[in-house]
């Protein structure tokens, strides 16, 4: 059986330029509040997490059996 060869230059080329030319033409302010909502959603999700792990950690203390 003869598997033929992909080259993959062409899709390299189209991607990495299409990614050049749209990262070109978006402004550095949309950059910032990219960075600026991307560390708000971290730390909101980080500190849910400690919540919810309290909350689960608070839960299974009041429902063991006491002897």
């Amino acid at each position: 059986m003869n598997i033929p060869h992909q080259d993959n230059t062409t899709l390299a080329g189209t991607v990495t330029g299409t990614v050049f030319t749209v990262a070109a033409q978006i402004d550095s302010q949309d950059y910032m509040k990219t960075v600026v909502l991307a560390v708000v959603g971290a730390t909101a999700s980080f500190l849910v997490s400690i919540f919810l792990k309290w909350i689960w950690k608070v839960l299974r203390v009041q429902q063991k059996p006491r002897n």
